[in-house]
């Protein structure tokens, strides 16, 4: 429902400046295809959103409907999720979103450099390797980096830290200080 409120938004938006050839570009199979024809929508909730989507088309002198693959368009599923989040009033005014793209995680910029030189990752790998504490480490200190280390595990020398998703990613082939290993360096 969300894919084809953002259809539907998109295609009064092109409406409403006049457009009269339109390319849709969306990045779900089922609407692209229901759209086109190709397939039927037998989805109780889709079809007054699909026989919507018909009547808006009646505007244009051309409209077609592009699939692009998910993982080539994330911005469709962002967009998407925004789309379905609004109500549009009756006279079609439509809010404006404004997007910047910025060239790093916002958390970035928080982390400051550590003073010990050492990697971030540092306290992990040895308490992992040889189950040994930093000198100056509080009992708290302990129990936390023990909840950590639950998390990591080491072969080959390198350290892993445990996905239950999507597998493992290695921690420690990065070189320098915590701060750039936090942000991938």
């Amino acid at each position: 429902m969300a894919e084809y409120e953002a259809c539907a938004l998109g295609i009064q938006a092109a409406i409403n400046f006049k457009v009269k050839l339109l390319k849709v570009y969306g990045d779900s199979t089922l609407v692209i295809h229901q759209l086109k024809g190709e397939w039927e929508t037998r989805y109780h909730k889709l079809i007054p959103y699909h026989v919507y989507i018909k009547k808006l088309t009646e505007f244009f002198d051309d409209i077609s409907f592009h699939h692009i693959p998910r993982e080539e368009n994330q911005m469709a599923d962002a967009l998407a999720t925004l789309a379905s989040m609004f109500q549009l009033t009756p006279h079609g005014d439509l809010s404006y979103i404004e997007f910047r793209c910025c060239g790093k995680p916002a958390h970035c910029c928080l982390i400051e450099e550590e003073q010990d030189g050492k990697p971030w990752y540092f306290d992990i790998k040895r308490y992992v390797e040889d189950k040994e504490y930093s000198r100056e480490a509080s009992d708290n200190d302990k129990r936390m980096l023990q909840r950590l280390a639950t998390d990591f595990f080491l072969n080959g020398g390198i350290l892993y830290k445990r996905n239950h998703d999507i597998g493992t990613a290695p921690m420690c082939r990065c070189q320098g200080s915590r701060a750039n290993a936090r942000r991938g360096a």
